[in-house]
């Protein structure tokens, strides 16, 4: 049996594998939380199930009215995820366009983009599906735009010799080859999307696990909090674990053996021109977007600052120089947070994901706290995890690393049993050992899907650096939004968001430029 047949069948029986690993985590957590008795920071499950069963009528409403935003909000962020990538590949000229506006509105920070859905949609499920269907859209579209480029250039070749376009060649091919990436993006996306819900409920909504979590929060109350946390996770896992059935129901044949012509580099001159063309297309559309969404919602102009109000601030106003300073002293403490902690969660991610892959009944074991380490929400772990480790670096590292960690090992996962069967094949044939086969074919065959995770996870970062920063650390760009917010500073806000938004656009960037390289050697059919 192969290492990736072995993880398949793992996962065919989860609870096998699952059960004993979870009795462990539950006797170490027992243990834990009674020790730490008294600290506030954690609680034992004994006291969590007693909990729940004191209060299983308020829980299960409120999981109810979460649960349904947040299925509202995966399908439609999904649905958008869809059409986004379906447009990118059948109109290539919009696809710098396409992922250039939807990353920058994936990062936009929730502290800002909360408050204000508040404002538009009011005490109702608005914000609460909005920022559900913002959490998922991005996750599965970077990976619906590989897996749409993962097929031979012959299939591609055929459908053109039948004198047939891009709308043919999406239906026929793009839609089905994509179909594993496709189900790994919604597997990033469920827990994703709860999480979403339960930050919209943090804003101002009358029902749900974020109102119940933000009263515990408040109270202190640390057998509530992990009692939330718990039930939350379980539905994440459920989801997950659900999402994984209907992928092993479907996805059944062999991946194909992808072969593609090299890229053509003989015109230098022009990567660099479409470059600099699709960047401007990407500033003029969110210009037009930024400044649009005020007009048409009818903002009022106090807290809703458009692009030339945010230009005045920093470049012109009498205390621009004063608040250039501010932005660059708080990007700093950011990013000096966030580039070890993002590094980490990706070897963290990766490593796992190789180690499932050589002992996959580590998975059935492992896989419950991943996913549970991703679906706790971090606006509740974060203070908790800052108390524990303190108000340094280690803290806010270790949250970010969390962040990035879980959508790179599912990622991996799903790249890495890519592999192409026919080459498996060849070296089973020659009893080649699982090492081999990992280093030789399954590590290459990953590569698109871990460079797409690496994307993924940059707004991910940023995004978790400056939530921490504004609930614990008190530096950085997240502190400052949530000073800024507190004195009514809106001009330095909003400054702050495009900051934060142009240091997601340049990490990604900045992989993609890696990636570019790697691919053309691994992966050419990626980058054209």
């Amino acid at each position: 049996m192969t290492a990736a047949s072995g993880l398949a069948a793992s996962q065919h029986n989860p609870w096998r594998t699952t059960l004993p690993g979870l009795l462990i985590v539950l006797l170490v957590w027992e243990g834990v939380g009674r020790s730490m008795g008294g600290t506030y920071l954690l609680a034992p499950p004994s006291l969590v199930l007693l909990w729940l069963g004191d209060n299983a009528g308020l829980v299960g409403r409120a999981l109810s009215a979460t649960l349904s935003n947040a299925a509202v909000g995966f399908v439609l962020g999904n649905l958008a995820a869809l059409l986004l990538a379906a447009m990118a590949l059948v109109w290539p000229a919009s696809q710098r366009i396409v992922t250039g506006v939807a990353l920058v509105v994936f990062c936009l920070p929730l502290v800002a983009t909360g408050p204000i859905l508040r404002v538009m949609f009011g005490p109702g499920n608005g914000p609460q599906i909005v920022l559900a269907a913002l959490a998922v859209y991005y996750t599965t579209l970077i990976p619906l735009l590989v897996g749409m480029r993962a097929a031979p250039a012959s299939w591609f070749d055929l459908v053109r010799s039948y004198g047939r376009g891009p709308l043919a060649a999406l239906g026929y091919i793009r839609l089905m080859a994509s179909l594993p990436y496709l189900f790994a993006g919604l597997q990033i996306a469920a827990p994703a999307a709860i999480l979403g819900a339960m930050v919209g409920e943090f804003t101002g909504a009358e029902r749900g696990l974020g109102v119940l979590t933000v009263r515990a929060m408040r109270s202190l109350d640390v057998e509530m909090t992990w009692a939330l946390a718990s039930v939350a996770t379980f539905a994440a896992v459920a989801a997950y674990w659900g999402i994984g059935a209907l992928t092993r129901a479907v996805l059944r044949d062999a991946p194909p053996l992808i072969l593609a012509p090299p890229r053509d580099d003989t015109r230098r001159g022009a990567p660099l021109l479409r470059a600099i063309t699709g960047l401007g297309g990407v500033i003029a559309a969110i210009l037009v977007l930024w400044g649009g969404s005020i007009a048409l919602f009818g903002l009022n102009p106090f807290f809703a600052k458009g692009p030339w109000d945010v230009a005045h601030a920093v470049f012109w106003a009498s205390d621009a120089a004063q608040t250039r300073a501010s932005l660059g002293v708080a990007l700093m403490g950011t990013v000096l947070l966030l580039v070890p902690g993002y590094l980490a969660g990706l070897a963290a991610g990766a490593g796992l994901a190789v180690v499932f892959t050589l002992l996959p009944k580590l998975a059935g074991t492992m896989m419950p706290l991943a996913i549970a380490l991703r679906s706790v929400p971090i606006v509740t772990t974060a203070p908790l995890v800052v108390l524990l480790l303190g108000r340094g670096a280690t803290g806010t590292i270790v949250l970010v690393a969390v962040m990035v960690f879980f959508p790179t090992l599912v990622a991996c996962l799903h790249g890495l049993r890519q592999a192409p069967g026919q080459v498996m094949d060849v070296f089973n044939s020659y009893a080649a050992s699982p090492l081999q086969r990992l280093v030789r074919v399954q590590i290459p065959a990953m590569l698109p899907a871990f460079f797409a995770a690496a994307r993924m996870a940059v707004p991910a970062a940023v995004l978790a650096v400056t939530v921490v920063e504004w609930l614990a650390t008190g530096i950085g760009v997240g502190t400052l939004m949530a000073l800024s917010a507190s004195v009514s500073d809106y001009d330095m806000l909003w400054a702050a968001v495009v900051l934060a938004a142009s240091l997601s656009a340049l990490g990604y960037a900045g992989v993609g430029l890696i990636e570019s390289r790697i691919l053309r050697i691994y992966a050419p059919e990626q980058l054209t």
